[in-house]
């Protein structure tokens, strides 16, 4: 999979292009069933399969205090577009000079460029400053320059479509299995393994500190039954998100325990933390040994969720 920045980074010989058009946070099932609409008809036309998405959420840019985490970091959604049959991805920095444009100016700044010839985007997209344009703009624009533009409906569960907001409420309220079956796959995070204070080892359960910097939206403060990624090797693990009350910048953190193992040395890897079932909410403890022994029931329910 090619991924470029602007439009002028495109190889001169690269083929004609079939575009998505979005945000895309989470590549969601809403997101994939047009993920799957884009591959089929690139397919069938001989053209490249293409994602035109942005480096960050627009509304970082005019209400940065507002704008929701993302649910997936850059690295993850990469991969999970490349796992979708995708060929070519345009990350385009969402600035100012990109958010003025017209409706006319972004298809004349990206689509044209990327030499577009059919362009599929999400019921209710609305595109140029200020969200002015409509599909019906996109249709009328694009037959002007040789491309035809397709609405995919959305998604629905239940009363409700599924949405990235929706999915980040479920991961907010702890309720990772709900927003697996909206996802299409279990939540992830994914990030270094750092050295913690070690407090885990010295009573019987060492955990993995997964660094600040990882990848992948934190679910509501508690402990969830899951599987650690690392070298290629699932293990089974309780996971723990929560509040560490000595380190005033670091307000949450993940810590993961692989169930049945204290002979791992997993400092500075790269793992995945992945979610499965919720075990219980977060808690304080009025002593160390309270603490012990509420661990200890915590790894035994998360290996029972998880079949070990």
């Amino acid at each position: 999979m090619l991924e470029i920045t602007s439009p002028s980074d495109l190889p001169a010989d690269y083929p004609d292009t079939a575009v998505a058009i979005g945000k895309f946070d989470g590549v969601h099932l809403g997101h994939q069933q047009l993920f799957q609409t884009l591959v089929e008809i690139s397919e069938e036309a001989g053209l490249s399969a293409t994602v035109f998405t942005f480096d960050r959420h627009p509304r970082t840019l005019f209400d940065p205090a507002g704008a929701p985490k993302p649910l997936i970091g850059p690295i993850q959604k990469a991969a999970l577009l490349e796992g979708e049959g995708i060929d070519l991805v345009l990350k385009a920095r969402f600035d100012q000079e990109l958010a003025a444009l017209t409706p006319e100016g972004f298809v004349a700044s990206y689509l044209v460029p990327l030499r577009a010839r059919i362009v599929i985007v999400g019921e209710g997209f609305r595109f140029g400053a200020g969200g002015t344009g409509t599909i019906e703009d996109l249709q009328r624009i694009g037959a002007e320059h040789g491309f035809s533009a397709i609405e995919v409906k959305n998604v629905d569960r239940g009363d409700s479509k599924i949405s990235s907001t929706r999915i980040r409420a479920l991961l907010d309220a702890g309720d990772v299995a709900e927003a697996a079956s909206l996802l299409g796959r279990n939540h992830e995070t994914t990030g270094v393994v750092e050295h913690g204070r070690k407090l885990g080892r010295t009573i019987g359960f060492p955990t993995a500190n997964i660094s600040r910097s990882a990848e992948g939206y934190l679910p509501a403060d508690g402990v969830y039954a899951g599987y650690l990624h690392a070298d290629g090797v699932s293990y089974p693990a309780a996971h723990s998100v929560g509040t560490n009350d000595s380190v005033a910048e670091v307000p949450r953190l993940l810590e993961s325990h692989v169930i049945g193992r204290d002979d791992l040395d997993l400092y500075d890897k790269i793992v995945t933390c992945e979610y499965v079932a919720k075990v219980r909410g977060w808690a304080k403890f009025d002593s160390l040994d309270a603490l012990v022994e509420q661990i200890g029931k915590d790894v035994a329910v998360a290996a029972t969720l998880l079949g070990e």
